[in-house]
């Protein structure tokens, strides 16, 4: 299918490896031209080079904390008028609530709430100028279906959740686009983490901690980000238009309701 966004600018964080990469793979592969944010700058800069050299668009890297004044001041100034968006920051840290302090809180709203709020008040508005405009916020399957351990995480996507549900409706008029893509269990470096987490809570291998949640899972294993990066590119694409204000879970089926 040609998604109808060839030749477009797309701004893609947290794009070095794991579901932003495979976002930035599939835009490429639909002749999207990319600025790819991660905070590490040798495997960003890997990145670049090898979406460049595969799928001939064009390919800037900026080294950067998106979650960060400066990090996003950085990242605009490289795509300061894209026609996509794709929000995404590494989660924060499981854990018991009552270890968190109002810090630990603070940093959390931040990254997985503010920051992509400050990244579409930035664009969005060029957007609907132009007539066209998808943004897409990486959240996570514990929106739906919150995961104890994850409750800075469950708290902070939550309310980015309500506020694009908001926002959402006032900007589809314009060809502008908003939805979430919440994601379960996919083979990325967080998942490692926390399988290492739960391994060590379980007194298990991480081997054994990874067997016995794919097997958890209806699909019997864990998601792929080229996967993800599929279903992300069609919310970007052309044809997605009528599609907007959503919370489009990718999970194998792990999620077990209707709604």
């Amino acid at each position: 299918m040609d998604l109808g966004i060839a030749g477009k600018h797309a701004l893609v964080c947290g794009a070095s490896k794991g579901l932003g990469r495979g976002c930035a793979e599939a835009l490429a592969e639909a002749g999207v031209h990319l600025t790819l944010v991660a905070r590490t700058e040798a495997p960003l800069l890997a990145a670049a080079d090898e979406i460049r050299a595969h799928h001939g668009v064009t390919v800037t890297p900026v080294a950067c904390d998106i979650t960060t004044p400066d990090g996003r001041i950085a990242a605009l100034a490289a795509a300061p008028a894209p026609d996509i968006l794709v929000n995404n920051a590494g989660g924060p840290p499981s854990g018991d609530f009552r270890d968190w302090a109002r810090d630990d809180w603070l940093r959390a709203i931040d990254a997985n709430m503010l920051t992509p709020i400050e990244l579409i008040r930035a664009t969005v508005d060029g957007m609907m100028a132009r007539g066209f405009g998808r943004i897409v916020n990486i959240t996570s399957s514990a929106v739906k279906a919150p995961i104890a351990e994850l409750g800075l995480s469950n708290g902070a996507r939550s309310g980015l959740t309500g506020f694009v549900a908001g926002l959402a409706r006032k900007t589809v008029g314009h060809n502008v686009t908003i939805n979430n893509l919440l994601p379960g269990m996919f083979d990325t470096d967080r998942l490692a983490s926390l399988m290492a987490g739960r391994a060590a809570a379980q007194g298990l291998s991480v081997d054994e901690a990874r067997a016995r949640i794919a097997a958890g899972i209806p699909a019997q294993r864990f998601g792929r980000p080229e996967e993800f990066g599929a279903l992300c590119a069609f919310l970007c694409s052309a044809h997605a238009g009528y599609l907007t204000g959503q919370n489009i879970l990718i999970d194998g089926g792990h999620y077990p309701g209707v709604f």
